[in-house]
């Protein structure tokens, strides 16, 4: 077993001022360390024009533009660098699992990846110049692989392929731009329907009315269906799906069995993040083992947290962080069955 952690990074104030003082913390860090070694093996297929770029992210999101341009100033990099670490535009995506599972009250998410990409970074940040306030764990630092915003709406994604790849966004940084511009899963809907996407993935929207639908989204096309479980394959667009989809299936079946008996939040919650219920995964090496379980309550304004198996989640009470009182916790602890190195907290994680 591996103990692990993940900082709980708070900030309120301008989107500049959010990437400056993140790069700030990241100088020296063992993930741009590390990050920095792994783009030397695997060189992009492709150059990313920074003009391009702004175009690309300024109708959707202009803050997170600011926010890039205020990691360039802290890190000291060229604008080029910066977008290929965190523009979230264009940029490649590796297979991932992930399992989730809604009810009118709640979300609950298994995040599903390999250990290198896991920057251990659970954040809260309430901007002061545009966008809604999100709580969520981050990935590649302006990105978000879940979360809930200050009006109750609540996202998590599923990876399902990365064949014949668009002119788009990547998931993460649809899940940040999402959360920070829509209030409901209306909103929410017609955002994912309109935005370029770079890679396959559904979307799982819920929010405060207890409405919940998987958004079915590639390059080619968007579409919606009500439902309260997904793993990782797609129901309506089937011929987009992986030829490999046992473990999905198998992930689903287990939930599907078991809901019936799900009466509360926390019933779910063990459903989900312990090891004897078939849902969380062990697969660390196939990029698929559960890193951590997150829940969101748009109703309550509360999250949970909790990294590895068989753990009682962390409570947060977003409500009370929105009305100015500070998470007094700095770090969520957790273990996980894997030898493998973290990307943030180990050297030479290649």
């Amino acid at each position: 077993m591996k103990r692990i952690y993940s900082d709980i990074f708070q900030f309120r104030g301008s989107h500049y001022e959010f990437g400056y003082h993140q790069g700030l913390l990241l100088k020296d860090s063992f993930t741009l360390k590390n990050r920095d070694k792994q783009w030397k093996i695997r060189r992009p297929r492709f150059s990313i024009s920074e003009a391009e770029v702004k175009a690309a992210i300024m109708p959707w999101a202009p803050g997170v533009w600011d926010e890039l341009t205020g990691l360039r100033d802290a890190l000291g990099w060229n604008m080029n660098k910066v977008l290929m670490e965190f523009g979230g535009y264009r940029l490649d995506y590796v297979k991932s699992g992930c399992s989730i599972f809604t009810d009118t009250n709640y979300m609950i998410r298994n995040y599903d990846y390999h250990p290198k990409t896991y920057e251990g970074r659970y954040t809260l940040y309430q901007p002061t110049d545009q966008g809604y306030a999100v709580i969520g764990p981050s990935q590649r630092i302006t990105g978000r692989m879940d979360g809930m915003n200050e009006k109750g709406l609540a996202l998590g994604y599923n990876f399902m392929h990365r064949k014949k790849p668009g002119e788009g966004f990547i998931c993460n940084m649809i899940g940040r731009m999402t959360l920070e511009t829509c209030a409901d899963v209306g909103e929410a809907i017609r955002f994912i329907k309109e935005i370029p996407h770079r890679h396959s993935f559904s979307y799982i929207l819920l929010d405060r009315e207890g409405e919940t639908f998987v958004v079915e989204a590639t390059p080619r096309g968007v579409e919606v269906r009500t439902s309260n479980v997904c793993t990782n394959h797609f129901e309506i667009l089937k011929d987009e799906n992986r030829y490999h989809l046992n473990d999905s299936y198998k992930r689903m079946a287990a939930i599907e069995e078991q809901k019936g008996q799900v009466t509360d939040a926390y019933k779910a919650f063990r459903m989900l993040n312990d090891t004897d219920k078939g849902v969380f995964s062990d697969q660390y090496k196939n990029w698929s083992g559960t890193i951590h379980t997150s829940a969101y309550f748009p109703k309550e304004m509360k999250a949970w947290f909790a990294l590895g198996a068989d753990r009682e989640p962390v409570v947060i009470n977003f409500q009370d962080w929105l009305q100015g009182k500070e998470i007094g916790m700095k770090r969520i602890l957790g273990e996980v069955n894997t030898e493998l190195p973290f990307v943030h907290m180990e050297d030479q994680v290649r």
